[in-house]
């Protein structure tokens, strides 16, 4: 007899042991105190900034625009595997319990999420407005409301397969989400706030009524979840081996001249290869334009010498720490053992492009503080960085690799 509660049970407690196993890896030693010293400075640093907003700061508009955003996206998690389009599909009508525990574990998790976001921006708010942190509360019933409303609407649009639906529906949730929020923190009349819920009320009562004789997209639910788990198992990849990661990666003939001017010799195979595999894999390469972006422009609006370099450097090992994994890249292909290339210089490669790497990464952060005019303090940073990265790629890293 089928039981979709023992489903659930199993699913769910599957997906919280495999997130629990990994992240045990990832919130390492370590990596918390990195978290912290970020999480530290950040808040100082969005302290000072709160204290010197004027009377008039839009802090509605920004708190809208970022709230719309946790609140437009609301992905039901739904625990599905591969194997389901054909082993569970045909039991899809006995499925309402499974899919609605998803929906109020998706409710719990993202309540959270948002939770956190409202905490983080209310200080700004508290400053402009003279109801400070009393609505607090208030405002958070009515964000959760609307949450509730997002994952009931999002889970109605995945009855439909086409994309077109899908961008519109983000677009007009994200837009009646925006206006809601800035109208909510502006404490608008609440006649006005009524006729956003009844359009809201229409909006998803119209794709209930539309979706009631669909069946479910399989296909598209299962695509999503693999997704989203192939996005946490590539984070957890760069501190342990995932088995479940498949790799992704994309031709970008564009840029192929990083690499043409590699000698084509014994001594430099493993350094074409692993060249490769960073400009052509997302998990790298998106890793380190990310990285470089958000450190070079944090490093750009911080004002004090000491702090850029700390920066710098944080920014410099959380790089060099998650390429790490680029040094097993290929072991699970047999081929490559099969190449008559002595190992010693699969090792000098990997360093030296490691080194490249995080040299270009040191460079475009002390060229960022040049530009504010603090020419000496962008030296500075530049050597320290050469000396981190030499020290980080030379002796952390081979230590690493060894272990």
């Amino acid at each position: 007899m089928f039981d979709d509660k023992i489903l659930w049970k199993d699913r769910a407690g599957g997906r919280v042991r495999d997130l629990g196993r990994y992240l045990r890896y990832i919130f390492n030693g370590h990596l918390v105190i990195v978290l912290l010293f970020l999480i530290g400075t950040g808040a100082y640093y969005y302290q000072q900034w709160v204290e010197k907003l004027s009377s008039n700061f839009p802090a509605e508009i920004i708190i809208a625009v970022l709230i719309g955003i946790f609140l437009t996206y609301s992905p039901v998690y739904n625990f599905l595997l591969e194997a389901d389009k054909v082993y569970i599909l045909p039991l899809e009508d006995k499925l309402k319990g499974y899919f609605f525990r998803s929906g109020i574990a998706s409710f719990v998790f993202q309540g959270y999420i948002l939770l956190m976001v409202l905490a983080v921006l209310m200080p700004m708010y508290a400053h402009v407005n003279s109801s400070g942190f009393q609505l607090f509360l208030p405002y958070l019933v009515v964000l959760l409301a609307l949450k509730g409303w997002n994952l009931a609407t999002s889970w109605r649009i995945h009855y439909f397969v086409q994309n077109s639906v899908h961008r519109w529906d983000m677009v007009v949730r994200y837009f009646i989400n925006t206006v809601c929020t800035f109208l909510l923190f502006k404490q608008a009349n609440v006649f006005i706030l009524l006729i956003l819920v009844v359009v809201m009320a229409f909006y998803f009562r119209f794709f209930h009524v539309r979706t009631k004789k669909m069946g479910l997209k399989w296909d598209l639910l299962i695509d999503h979840e693999e997704k989203r788990m192939a996005s946490f198992y590539r984070l957890a990849n760069m501190f342990t081996d995932v088995p479940k990661l498949k790799d992704t990666v994309k031709r970008r003939k564009w840029l192929d001249w990083l690499i043409s001017n590699i000698p084509f010799s014994q001594d430099k195979t493993y350094l074409y290869l692993y060249s490769r595999a960073f400009l052509r894999s997302s998990d790298y390469l998106g890793l380190f334009i990310r990285l470089t972006v958000i450190g070079a422009v944090a490093i750009y609006f911080i004002s004090f010498g000491l702090g850029q370099l700390l920066l710098s450097i944080l920014f410099l090992y959380l790089t060099g720490f998650q390429l790490l994994p680029l040094w097993n890249h290929h072991q699970n292909k047999l081929w490559v053992d099969l190449y008559p290339v002595a190992e010693k210089y699969k090792s000098s490669s990997f360093h030296y492009l490691l080194m490249i790497i995080l040299s270009t990464e040191a460079v475009i952060f002390a060229l960022f503080i040049a530009l504010k005019g603090e020419i000496l303090n962008s030296l500075f940073a530049l050597i320290s960085g050469f000396v981190f990265n030499y020290l980080f790629v030379y002796i952390y890293s081979k230590k690493r690799i060894k272990a």
